[in-house]
């Protein structure tokens, strides 16, 4: 037999009360006095179930002259005070919005101190259906942020948890930012998980942000990662937009990783690796252990050199790659040169090949294309020879014509971005560099230009060094050396990372830590470098930024003929700025 949720819920924990109340019923006395006791209560005349309890205590033989005192004399009027203090402020000249947030703040900062969840609970054991007023309630967004609030604290109360899933029935899942909120309800959380995931692929300028607020939701707990990463890997098996969703559920496993959170044996399970036991034993010793090994390596060599290896989805594990990529790229990583080549083979091979089931067949039969097999081992090999032996900038110089013919396969991208990490972040690096760009910040600029989907790993990079102590260094030194790395964001810009880029700098703004002539600098560097038509999101972001007096005010000429004042104008005859 089904039941509603909401019958089950609620109005079937109503029925152990009502068995009370009427047992209560068979002594009148007794009932009189507890309803004597909650009309002692000040301004219980106000509370919402004052009917029911009339009614109980007149159909218990109550006194009328009685309750009409002492509701009377217990009538402290704290609502009505607060509508009359309120209309005051309104006439002494506070605006009204201003007097609302007032009183709803005071409010909320109460009922946070002095909420009962079992109270609350009570609270439909005595309407025996869903409150009016707190339908009414989950239409104002004030009320809705304190039940969230309430409902993280209390994840237990059975109110808070059926109002949320109102609020989410209403349409506002998207406003339900607290995980734990959210996982207590499969429904709740289904339809959580389905706003974050069209955010994913909706918003391509904070795809990193989008993935992060993903991953934090799906690995809240087990339970949540399991049911997640399963509906995403069903996903990711469409044909249209598949493979966006298997980027997504290689993002979130990054991300449990970085947390210490062990989800190899679920990703094992969900990969149907176990059909190849040999090759899931070797990865899985790694992945547990996060290191690689010469003889699990091995192991999976011989695998992958087969005439009939296991699928390649098996080694396109995001911490396996990164692990390969340490071994080869990071800078005091030794390989034993008797089992480099494998190491080289298996990353070549993981970024490379293209593992397609073959149309018309047996599912169980798949086409391998290794066309760029081969070329992707050399251009690894030789990039990685480039970056052990000549780390020096000088040394690098010689060797750039051959890095940059590196670069065009992709992972030698990522492995250059991680190499250069590795050396600019040293403290003596900028101390011991005599360039105005150094070699290995050129380089980046060759990655960004070359492969998009790798700008955001680079600005995120620059924004390190931006922010990064170079106390060995001169105050002017600093100044000339973070002008340089603004100009490798400007570069990312005009290379399509713009929109990352401009908030980076807008927060700078806010946050009021960075030298107002770095600002002025990127401003003027920018101006000089674009051209309209802008998008709506670029003047959004970057029309404040000119508008400041203290940033370009000394940049404006008399007339409207210099660079800022025609940004300016352009603007504002052809957008709508907020």
């Amino acid at each position: 037999m089904e039941v509603e949720y909401d019958d089950s819920g609620w109005q079937g924990r109503a029925k152990p009360q009502n068995n009370a109340e009427e047992l209560h019923e068979d002594n009148p006395q007794k009932t009189i006095q507890e309803c004597l006791v909650k009309f002692l209560t000040p301004d219980y005349i106000m509370e919402p179930g004052i009917f029911t309890q009339l009614k109980r205590y007149f159909q218990s033989g109550g006194s009328p002259e009685e309750v009409i005192s002492m509701l009377s004399e217990n009538y402290k009027a704290v609502a009505q005070m607060a509508n009359l203090l309120a209309e005051w402020l309104i006439l002494a000249g506070v605006k009204v919005t201003e007097v609302q947030a007032m009183v709803e703040n005071h409010l909320k900062e109460m009922i946070l101190k002095s909420f009962d969840p079992k109270k609350a609970d009570t609270i439909f054991t005595e309407e025996g259906e869903t409150p009016d007023w707190l339908t009414e309630m989950i239409d104002h967004y004030t009320w809705r942020s304190l039940i969230y609030r309430l409902a993280e604290e209390y994840p237990d109360c059975l109110m808070l948890n059926f109002t949320i899933k109102l609020i989410s029935d209403a349409g506002f899942q998207s406003e339900i930012t607290s995980i734990s909120t959210a996982a207590q309800q499969i429904e709740v959380f289904s339809r959580v998980l389905k706003t974050s995931i069209f955010k994913f692929l909706n918003n391509p300028d904070d795809v990193h942000g989008a993935i992060q607020e993903c991953a934090r939701m799906v690995c809240h707990g087990q339970h949540t990662y399991v049911y997640s990463q399963v509906l995403i890997q069903v996903l990711s098996q469409e044909l249209k937009g598949g493979f966006n969703m298997k980027r997504l559920s290689q993002e979130i496993i990054k991300y449990a990783l970085t947390n210490n959170q062990n989800v190899t044996p679920i990703t094992m399970a969900l990969n149907g690796s176990a059909v190849y036991p040999t090759a899931c034993q070797a990865l899985t010793s790694m992945l547990t252990r996060n290191t690689l090994n010469p003889a699990d390596i091995t192991v999976l060599f011989r695998n992958y050199s087969a005439s009939d290896p296991p699928p390649i989805d098996l080694i396109r594990n995001p911490q396996f790659l990164e692990l390969l990529v340490d071994a080869l790229f990071r800078p005091g990583v030794k390989v034993n040169p008797e089992h480099k080549s494998k190491y080289v083979f298996l990353l070549a091979y993981a970024s490379s090949v293209i593992d397609q089931p073959a149309k018309k067949r047996p599912l169980t039969e798949r086409t391998l294309i290794k066309e760029e097999l081969k070329s992707t081992i050399q251009a690894i090999e030789r990039a990685h020879t480039i970056c052990n032996v000549h780390q020096g900038s000088t040394e690098l110089i010689a060797e750039l014509q051959s890095l940059y013919n590196c670069i065009k396969y992709p992972v030698v991208g990522v492995g250059v971005i991680r190499w250069i990490e590795n050396v600019v972040m040293e403290p003596s690096y900028f101390k011991l560099s005599t360039d105005s760009c150094p070699t290995h910040l050129a380089v980046l600029d060759e990655v960004a230009a070359v492969h998009p989907t790798l700008q955001q790993q680079i600005l995120f990079l620059l924004i390190r060094l931006f922010e990064s102590k170079q106390d060995e260094l001169e105050i002017l030194v600093q100044l000339e050396m973070k002008k340089m790395i603004l100009d490798r964001m400007v570069n990312l810009l005009t290379r399509g990372c713009v929109v990352p880029v401009l908030r980076y700098i807008k927060q700078c703004c806010a946050i009021e830590d960075t030298d107002i002539s770095l600002i002025r600098y990127f401003v003027t560097e920018v101006l000089e470098t674009i051209t309209h038509p802008y998008s709506p999101e670029f003047v959004q972001l970057f029309l404040p930024m000119v508008e400041n007096e203290e940033i370009t005010g000394t940049m404006r000429g008399e007339g409207d003929n210099d660079p800022v004042s025609e940004f300016i104008v352009h603007c504002k005859a052809h957008y709508t700025t907020v």
